[in-house]
């Protein structure tokens, strides 16, 4: 029969470090997917705010005919 306490203890199918390797490639990976959130936005906002401004630029072109 075997000791109560390593009925107790889950198996571990991985070592800490390699957890730790995981977690870590994880927090890359987000922060890579976060990355290019916030440059696709940042184009999107950008040529909105050129059209914006065009299109300002044609309205004080107009009043100023």
């Amino acid at each position: 029969m075997e000791p109560a306490c390593r009925k107790d203890k889950p198996k571990l199918n991985s070592t800490p470090s390699r957890d730790r390797s995981r977690q870590k490639s994880a927090q890359q990976e987000q922060k890579q997917r976060q990355r290019q959130e916030i440059y696709a936005l940042n184009k999107v906002m950008t040529e909105l705010e050129q059209q914006q401004f065009e299109s300002f630029c044609k309205q004080m072109q107009s009043q100023g005919e």
